[in-house]
């Protein structure tokens, strides 16, 4: 019989709405699995209990934490993790950027309350579970599994509010990709790394700000392919001089980016001033991913590591379970 690690942090799949329709996580592991049966023995970890919107980096760090402590027990299969959808992307990719266990890591959720009488809750929950007793997933790293689909967790994103099929991926599981090679642990709860929304009229105000903050590293959500204006570049070229590195990302929900625009404020004009592309991965996954490669102590690496791990393979079609 498999054996299934359960971690609960809260969100939609632990909530309940009150008589004014507020949703609240409230819901226990027991309460959540009681109903699941699956052949599986599951072992339930509480950790915590938080809408995922108020997760921090430190939070995200108990949470690859727990994982590891799982896997630390030879007869666990697999881990699964009952998480909030609105942060769901980053904590999963947090995961998998250090995830060096050949047993799955599934992240889930819902969209829906426990309690709602057409609750997606208990239909992901199975899944997540079957999908981490599968052995054909080992080895594939961490996945998300939601809505009758499964994604690895670089490069997928939350991007419908209320569709039960909330996540897209740049690519699917269906057929074996590399991994990359996981990155030497290190905490990210002290590292701060703001993002930047850039809209038409953008000026430096936000982005001087967030350096007067402390901010190490900052992630422009960008216009089109990555795209920004003269007076973005110049604050750009101004934190690259101070050795704060500056990623590029798009409000663009698919498609990768490139520094292919100039005319002083495109994004050729950006990575002339200095700023690093991020290829696939959007805003949430890039801040985590300069936020992880600013933790370590040997920054010399730094522009290749991002490209590299920002850069994945792109495919239309997510696989269906």
């Amino acid at each position: 019989m498999p054996k299934i690690a359960v971690v609960t942090t809260g969100g939609t799949i632990a909530s309940s709405q009150d008589g004014r329709g507020v949703s609240t996580p409230v819901m226990t592991g027991s309460d959540l699995l009681g109903g699941v049966g699956t052949g599986t023995e599951l072992r339930i970890r509480d950790l915590m209990s938080k809408d995922s919107s108020s997760m921090s980096f430190a939070d995200m760090d108990r949470v690859r934490g727990a994982v590891v402590e799982e896997l630390r027990d030879p007869d666990v299969d697999a881990v699964v993790v009952l998480h909030g959808t609105d942060t769901m992307e980053e904590t999963a990719f947090l995961v998998d950027l250090h995830h060096d266990d050949p047993r799955p890591v599934i992240f889930t959720g819902a969209q829906r309350t426990f309690d709602h009488p057409e609750s997606d809750a208990m239909a992901n929950l199975t899944a997540a579970i079957t999908a981490g007793s599968d052995p054909a997933l080992r080895c594939r790293g961490v996945l998300i599994v939601f809505g009758g689909a499964q994604h690895r967790a670089s490069g997928t994103r939350k991007a419908d509010t209320t569709s039960l099929e909330a996540f897209h991926s740049v690519h699917a599981t269906d057929t074996p990709q590399h991994r990359l090679d996981p990155l030497p642990w290190r905490p990210i709860s002290g590292t701060r790394v703001d993002i930047v929304a850039i809209y038409p009229g953008a000026d430096r105000v936000q982005i001087d700000a967030c350096v007067a903050a402390g901010a190490r590293g900052l992630v422009l959500d960008a216009l089109g392919s990555g795209n920004a204006n003269p007076s973005i570049v110049a604050s750009v070229r101004d934190c690259v001089a101070a050795s704060i590195p500056v990623a590029v990302a798009t409000r663009v929900p698919r498609g990768p980016i490139a520094p292919a625009y100039g005319g002083g404020g495109g994004g050729h004009d950006l990575a002339e001033a200095g700023a690093l592309f991020s290829t696939h991965l959007r805003a949430g996954q890039a801040r985590v991913l300069l936020a992880v490669l600013l933790a370590g102590p040997d920054r010399d690496d730094l522009e290749k590591e991002f490209d590299r791990r920002s850069r994945l393979d792109p495919t239309p079609e997510i696989s269906r379970g």
